[in-house]
């Protein structure tokens, strides 16, 4: 006769893994997240407005931004 296993001996186990797996999977989409949210910070930085100058009319509808 053979080892038998039932549902309560094997649930800690099945638990902790699901649990790792789940952490895992969390942790690449946030590495993955931030990996996308870094270039898009470097962009937002080239796009600071002057304080000292006026802005006006002209400057919020021209589609020829620098």
């Amino acid at each position: 006769m053979g080892i038998h296993y039932t549902y309560k001996t094997t649930k800690s186990a099945k638990l902790m893994e699901k649990q790792a797996k789940r952490e895992k999977k969390l942790a690449e989409k946030k590495a993955k997240r931030l990996a996308k949210e870094g270039t898009k910070k470097i962009e937002d930085k080239k796009k600071v407005i002057d304080a000292s100058k006026p802005i006006t009319l002209d400057f919020l509808t021209n589609p020829n931004k620098e």
